[in-house]
């Protein structure tokens, strides 16, 4: 992973936040806790991208909320865990090839969403290691996740995932299998 591509995302975080500032309402501005909310799959990027991410992310100044493992002990996504994306002025899902099979994820990235709609939250989507189509058409690993979870969650829940993933997939983000 080059670091140097990092840094490039990160000053383009920094821009975006500098651009958003004067256009933010004073209630949504003073509302804003952290400049970036980063959504992932642990087991996939903890430890590599997401970390690395993370890191320059610091370094470059931006206040960042990385969620730790210890907010998912309970059957429902953390109160704290929904208040730091609503407390956020940019949203980052990064999507791996197991983004797609974790409930916290899709959790999360509904309420990105809501935010996005109701609060102009900026998301700007990763793409590590998979391909956008996927991710916007539910195919791939994406596929084998929802038939898993339309055995186990009800239809609305399921439908609100699939939205929120179709969404998404239509922004322009950063593909790591081109650009970084």
């Amino acid at each position: 992973m080059k670091y140097t591509k990092i840094l490039h995302i990160c000053k383009d975080i920094k821009k975006l936040d500098r651009m958003a500032a004067p256009e933010a309402s004073s209630s949504s501005s003073s509302s804003s806790r952290y400049e970036v909310f980063l959504s992932f799959h642990g087991k996939d990027v903890r430890t590599n991208f997401a970390d690395h991410l993370y890191n320059a992310l610091v370094y470059a100044g931006i206040l960042t909320f990385r969620d730790s493992e210890e907010l998912h002990k309970g059957n429902k996504i953390g109160p704290e865990l929904l208040v730091a994306i609503q407390q956020s002025r940019i949203s980052i899902p990064i999507f791996s090839e197991n983004y797609a099979s974790s409930k916290w994820c899709l959790n999360e990235l509904s309420k990105i969403f809501e935010c996005k709609r109701t609060m102009d939250q900026i998301v700007l989507p990763i793409f590590y290691k998979v391909e956008p189509r996927d991710v916007r058409n539910q195919t791939g690993s994406y596929a084998t996740a929802f038939e898993e979870h339309q055995m186990h969650f009800n239809e609305t829940t399921v439908q609100m995932w699939k939205d929120a993933l179709r969404e998404v997939g239509e922004l322009g983000g950063w593909d790591s299998r081109k650009e970084l």
